[in-house]
């Protein structure tokens, strides 16, 4: 518990330091989530291994979604004040509405990226990992999330990645349907 206080503190204090670097967390905290949504849907049309991606695109919809059921069920259990509100962090976006554990930035991101890395698609992975990095960064260094908020949302994103590729395989009659649209 020290530790994440500790890290959490930390990281945050990189901000208030420059006005370009706060702009740009502000922006790829508020902005990330939908952009790498749109960009995972864009993906859709691409022509490089046309059914790959897009049953890599329909895996990290549904592994997306499995992760934000799975947090709202922890939130049930689990009510973990905002790291501003306990004075660890300063904030420098809107206070957020619900609890901090776990992250649903984290989990959205890690989800849509953990869906790619199996799916025979590790360069689009790597680099859709590099923009979910950034995204679980911007979380703490805007001051709404601890640490271990993220580490927490990452596993959750990580457990509906890995159940959606046990649940959800190629070439399967449902796989064929969805995959034939448009």
């Amino acid at each position: 518990m020290k530790f994440d206080i500790w890290a959490t503190s930390m990281l945050n204090t990189l901000s208030g330091r420059s006005v370009l670097l706060d702009d740009a967390m502000v922006v790829i905290t508020k902005a990330g989530i939908p952009i790498l949504v749109l960009v995972v849907a864009l993906l859709w049309w691409s022509r490089r291994d046309r059914q790959n991606t897009r049953h890599t695109v329909v895996a990290a919809g549904l592994a997306f979604l499995g992760g934000l059921l799975l947090n709202q069920l922890l939130l049930l259990f689990v009510h973990r004040v905002r790291p501003y509100d306990a004075g660890v962090t300063h904030l420098i976006i809107s206070p957020s509405a619900d609890w901090s554990f776990p992250s649903d930035h984290a989990t959205a991101a890690v989800a849509i990226t953990a869906a790619f890395l199996p799916n025979r698609d590790r360069q689009r992975g790597f680099m859709l990992l590099a923009a979910a990095g950034l995204i679980c960064f911007s979380r703490v260094f805007v001051g709404t999330h601890y640490v271990s908020d993220i580490v927490g949302g990452a596993t959750t994103g990580i457990v509906a990645a890995v159940t959606l590729h046990q649940l959800y395989r190629r070439g399967t009659r449902f796989d064929t349907l969805i995959t034939g649209l448009l």
